[in-house]
């Protein structure tokens, strides 16, 4: 009997406040939309990280035949300067960060590479084998390490310049994070207008049955079993709430990441419909704990039952 009349207690608070409790349905889903986002770029970024961060590579470009730096005054790099590079490299304190063979790049391979990427392009038609750099391409055990390399060979005759690939990702990755930043701002807006929301419903409910709320009173009724449906009402409608979100965010990555963004740019690791599930959980119970907390203070605080 207790259940039944719980049940549709529920129901009449529904149907009265169908309005609001729409809203409270969207507002909900909206949010946690954004929260949902913002989680799946973080997962997004350490995908990359992970995938990236073992490719990279540091550069030690050395002297071609005419380059205004000071270590390249002696003209193009010189045989002895290149051993004299590969010796600093292998030293006991350095050659444990580095995976081993280091591959060295000539000006003809670079030369190559450069046709294939940019020979499309009017201006690459008047580059010659004699503007490219000769390279050490050095893969590290802990891409973490690369300034320790880099203080190694820097300055030294012979070497014009020493790029790590870590650095142009990490402009990449500051995008995201602030991307993640701002969905993330827009996520607590949007949860404090879905309490404030929640709260408002709550308590045009309980108003509206005040009558009723006295009579259980009167008759002995429990605090707890006379704002169960009021809490109740909250949290499904967060429920539902939670829920859209979660297929909406099934659905987005689904086909516009999947299909459409996979299909497109291959090469990137992009999050998946399994990391949204592993997310579910959390979106689904930040809108329980949402309704069950807005319910508790609208109901001990600006209502009497």
């Amino acid at each position: 009997m207790r259940l039944r009349f719980i049940l549709s207690e529920i129901g009449i608070g529904l149907r009265r406040n169908l309005s609001m409790t729409i809203s409270v349905i969207l507002v909900t889903f909206v949010s946690l939309t954004f929260v949902g986002s913002a989680a799946l770029l973080q997962l997004q970024i350490d995908k990359m990280k992970d995938d990236w961060y073992d490719k990279v590579e540091v550069s030690v470009f050395l002297c071609p035949a005419t380059s205004p730096e000071p270590t390249c005054a002696g003209g193009e790099v010189t045989e002895d300067q290149k051993q004299a590079i590969r010796d600093a490299l292998d030293e006991p304190e350095v050659a444990p960060l580095i995976v081993q063979p280091i591959f060295f790049e000539t000006k003809e391979e670079a030369f190559a590479s450069f046709k294939k990427q940019f020979g499309d392009q009017s201006w690459a038609s008047v580059a010659t084998v004699e503007d490219m750099n000769s390279s050490f391409r050095i893969k590290l055990t802990d891409p973490s390490q690369y300034q320790v390399v880099a203080d190694v060979v820097s300055g030294r005759q012979g070497v014009e310049s020493v790029q790590d690939q870590r650095r142009l990702f990490d402009r990449l990755f500051l995008v995201i994070d602030r991307a993640t930043l701002l969905t993330g701002g827009l996520a607590a807006v949007m949860l404090i207008a879905a309490v404030l929301l929640i709260t408002t419903t709550i308590r045009l409910s309980a108003l509206s049955r005040k009558r009723e709320t006295g009579i259980m009173r009167l008759v002995g009724a429990s605090t707890m079993f006379i704002q169960l449906p009021f809490m109740l009402e909250g949290a499904i409608a967060a429920t539902i709430g939670s829920l859209m979100a979660v297929g909406g965010l099934w659905l987005g990555v689904q086909y516009l990441v999947t299909d459409w963004l996979g299909g497109t740019v291959s090469w990137i690791p992009y999050v998946t419909t399994s990391d949204v599930l592993t997310v579910a959980p959390l979106l689904v119970a930040s809108g329980i704990l949402l309704a069950a907390i807005s319910s508790l203070v609208t109901l001990s605080r600006y209502t009497k039952v």
